[in-house]
């Protein structure tokens, strides 16, 4: 029984604060009974309230979710990520993602289980419980991306409960039990204009049901015949769910890409202290320095380099402004590569509003002395360095008062991630039409002054991915230009199976020997400033010399926290090259 017990704490995150006998036969202290609770409405919103702690916003001290792309291959942090090295061989015992979200699910499924004694309006209550479910397919989703199939718990247990012994749920089998979560959630909840500001609300729902479905369906078609496929291949079922999602929510219309009329459109857009009527933004965390809830990406970003840097490969993504990849465009001239102002010339807008180029305004001030980007910071301090020479602007606000403590909003959720799943859906399933591109890419195009992408784009002759079309390609690139820095990247190359942009690389940034740059920072190069034979800085040239050593027959997924295995007798197996 001892056991068991311990299981029950480990695996579904009971809020227990010792181990003892009582404790477990006990509800959680921070839990209320039945018969004290669950009364009204706002006891249910309440109860609520945690879950929405769980989303990724701004933080404290860094570049909160401008530094999300860390662990990818568009930035290049000061600590090197060990996921791609390939340099983390052993299981942990425990894992925080896999405990912390079984523990949220596991108040979900409490929630669940009493929601129904509360009395007042049926559409608040039953929005509340759409709440519910959505955080139950969020948990899910999560553990789904980072272990693939794991045991599905929707009820809460009891310390014998058979089901604490419950084998991993295939991945498959896993998200369609998402996708159904979504579903209530997507019938149930209200949609934005009728719901409480900063609430889950029905949008939402459509979209995370178009990632999570995007998601699998992509996973299982190009994981098909590795060891992480699913055991069944659902992919055109999970892409056409995907397709259908997306889709009704651009024919709803109650989303429009955000335009301010100006050329900075698409930077001006991570820079507001309130979202909400932005109507691309369909929810967002609001910070208030009155209220001590703030953080510091207006000090990190673009003031100083932030302990990153933007990497060659996602500078070389950028198509010139004729709409043709650098490798074919007359536009380009690879001279441009030695010089900050010169890359971002005849190019996508978007690059000259993600990096600084000399001349950007880095702090507006009352009088004549206002701040401007000349070059990166290059100082030997971690907390500052900018490794790579090309420094995030995208998200760096220019108010001075945001200087130090910024309080310019987090978006979790926007409009243009939607857009992007419904054009990827359709061309992986093969419908794609010039139409569908013209209500989805093309507008992203369109807002920043692109050319339009259409069903036969120009050939790259430097594509990044060689095995699939080119029209896919180009839709990755779109994806990968329009949502960089926001945390998407990672796993955008996990589902895509794209290890060939992992194994043996290492992150390039600025060509700085021939630059303009260098006489500048003479004294630094090849000391702080690393550097490889062609002149590229490299800052993990020392680390990883042959390159980053990411394992594809085991670092496609985490390994499941050995105690698991152990608590489980063996249920609960272990995830490939893990063993």
């Amino acid at each position: 029984m001892k056991k068991i017990k311990y299981i029950a704490f480990l695996l579904l995150g009971v809020f227990a604060i010792s181990c003892s006998d009582d404790m477990l036969n006990k509800l959680p202290e921070d839990e209320i009974s039945p018969e004290q609770y669950w009364k009204t409405p706002n006891d249910l919103a309440l109860f609520l309230n945690q879950f929405y702690t769980t989303f990724p916003v701004h933080s404290g001290w860094n570049g909160g979710i401008f530094e999300f792309d860390n662990n990818s291959d568009n930035l290049a942090d000061v600590s090197i990520n060990t996921r791609f090295v390939g340099s983390n061989t052993t299981a942990p015992t425990s894992d925080g993602n896999w405990n912390g979200n079984y523990s949220n699910i596991r108040n979900v499924n409490y929630y669940l289980e009493n929601s129904a004694t509360a009395e007042g309006p049926t559409d608040l209550i039953e929005a509340y419980n759409g709440e519910a479910y959505f955080f139950r397919a969020m948990f899910y989703f999560e553990l789904l991306q980072r272990f693939g199939g794991v045991p599905y718990i929707d009820k809460v247990l009891n310390t014998d409960s058979p089901e604490l012994m419950s084998a991993r749920m295939p991945r498959n089998e896993l998200a369609t039990k998402i996708i159904e979560d979504l579903d209530r959630a997507i019938a149930m909840l209200q949609p934005k204009a009728s719901t409480e500001a900063f609430r889950v609300h029905r949008g939402m729902a459509l979209a995370l049901k178009s990632n999570v479905a995007l998601y699998e369906g992509t996973w299982e078609k190009y994981h098909e015949g590795s060891a992480f496929a699913a055991p069944v291949n659902e992919s055109a079922k999970f892409l056409q769910l995907a397709a259908d999602a997306a889709e009704t929510l651009i024919n709803e219309g109650n989303y429009a890409l955000y335009n301010n009329g100006e050329d900075n459109t698409y930077w001006d857009l991570f820079t507001k202290v309130d979202y909400s009527n932005i109507s691309e933004v369909m929810f967002w965390k609001k910070y208030d320095v009155n209220e001590g809830v703030e953080h510091k990406v207006g000090h990190y970003i673009p003031q100083n380099g932030a302990g990153t840097g933007v990497t060659k490969s996602l500078v070389d993504s950028y198509l010139s402004i004729d709409g043709q990849p650098i490798g074919v465009s007359p536009l380009y001239n690879p001279s441009q590569e030695s010089s900050l102002s010169d890359i971002v010339v005849n190019r996508d807008p978007r690059l000259a509003q993600t990096i600084c180029t000399p001349g950007d305004l880095i702090t507006e001030r009352a009088g004549n002395d206002d701040i401007f980007f000349e070059y990166p910071t290059f100082r030997e301090n971690n907390e500052v360095v900018s490794t790579t020479g090309y420094q995030i602007y995208k998200g760096g606000s220019t108010d001075e008062e945001q200087r130090y403590n910024s309080f310019i909003g987090a978006i979790i959720y926007r409009y243009a991630e939607v857009l992007l799943n419904y054009a990827e859906a359709k061309a992986e399933l093969g419908t794609l039409t010039q139409g569908d591109l013209d209500k989805s890419i093309n507008l992203l195009r369109a807002r920043v002054g692109m050319p339009s992408l259409t069903i036969a784009p120009v050939a790259d002759p430097n594509k990044a991915f060689p095995g699939v079309s080119d029209l896919i390609n180009e839709i990755r690139r779109e994806r990968r230009v329009e949502l960089a820095l926001e945390g998407k990247r990672f796993d955008d190359l996990m589902r895509w199976k794209a290890d060939h942009l992992i194994i043996g690389k290492r992150h390039q940034g600025f060509k700085i020997i021939g630059s303009d740059m260098e006489a500048e920072f003479q004294d630094l190069i090849g000391n702080s400033i690393l550097v490889n034979d062609e002149g590229y800085m490299d800052p993990y040239i020392n680390a990883v010399p042959a390159g980053f050593g990411f394992n594809p027959s085991r670092d496609y997924l985490s390994a499941i926290p050995s105690e698991q295995i152990v608590l489980t007798n063996g249920a609960v197996t272990q995830n490939p090259g893990w063993e």
